[in-house]
């Protein structure tokens, strides 16, 4: 073999090796942290960088994007003493990326150590009922508490969701029969309004009803007297205008109606005769008026 292809061939080596040393392409959401000759020297990127090789060294490539740490099942225990089991996620980003790689060697791991113990510190000083019903609140609190941690790594803790919180066996049994008491409760309240709701709509409507019956009736009433009424005016207008033969002729055709009923026996009265007077006088000048008639 050539020896002069073999140094060509080493040669080459070193340079790729020292320009990968060299030059770096960074991404826009991560960063260099440089050192120099052992030193903290700066934080570069995003875009190409160039380095001194064996002078400066890339110390750790760290990425800015928001990350998640998922913190297993704990159990803990709360300020009246009931054991509770509780799962959570932390959201978290690098916001300094000198002091995640200078103050802490592995952020990730620290967090989750923290993480632990914080949890059990919130919820020792929260009663059970309040655990189950203040979630929003316990997120809250162990965000703000974990950040003033991580605060001095460099690292910002943006958010953190409690994905199930499991209570013991006998209170789970215990809130699953308040539950369906409250529902019973809830159920018997709305039949009762329901119940009470139609015979007020029943009440009123009779009362509508009774009402309109009474106005009808009032107005029947009313009819009715103004007809009697016109028709007594009209029985005084008519007797205002009847001689004693229309009256005479009046009681003829109640003799008639008489007549023609089953009775044997007819009372007449006195009043009779002198009503039937002027009708005699008009019959028998009826009379003579024929005779002298050629």
């Amino acid at each position: 073999m050539d020896i002069g292809l073999v140094a060509l061939a080493f040669l080459v080596v070193i340079a790729l090796l020292v320009f990968r040393a060299a030059v770096h392409i960074v991404p826009e959401f991560k960063r260099l942290v440089v050192f120099r000759l052992g030193n903290f020297d700066r934080v570069a990127g995003p875009g190409l960088i160039l380095l001194v090789p064996i002078v400066q060294q890339v110390q750790q490539e760290v990425d800015l994007r928001e990350f998640v740490v998922e913190i297993p099942q704990q159990t803990c225990i709360t300020k009246d003493n009931a054991p509770i089991s509780i799962d959570f996620l932390i959201y978290e980003k690098v916001v300094e990326a000198k002091d995640s790689v200078l103050n802490i060697q592995n952020f990730r791991t620290a967090i989750q150590g923290i993480a632990t113990t914080t949890l059990r510190a919130v919820i020792g000083n929260i009663a059970l009922d309040d655990v189950l019903a203040k979630r929003e609140q316990i997120n809250e609190d162990l965000r703000v508490k974990l950040d003033e941690i991580t605060h001095r790594w460099g690292v910002k803790v943006t958010n953190v969701e409690i994905k199930e919180l499991t209570p013991p066996r006998d209170v789970q049994e215990a809130m699953n029969r308040q539950l369906t008491a409250e529902r019973t409760r809830r159920a018997s309240v709305t039949e009762a309004e329901g119940k009470k709701a139609s015979a007020i709509l029943v009440a009123d409507g009779a009362k509508q009803a009774a009402i309109l019956e009474a106005e009808g009736q009032r107005q029947a009433q009313l009819l009715r007297a103004e007809g009697f009424g016109l028709a007594l005016d009209k029985i005084n207008d008519a007797a205002g205008h009847a001689d004693a033969r229309t009256m005479t002729l009046q009681y003829l055709e109640a003799l008639k109606a008489l007549g023609a009923g089953p009775s044997t026996k007819f009372i007449i009265p006195t009043e009779f005769a002198a009503l039937a007077a002027p009708l005699a006088v008009f019959a028998s000048g009826n009379g003579e008026a024929k005779k002298k008639a050629p």
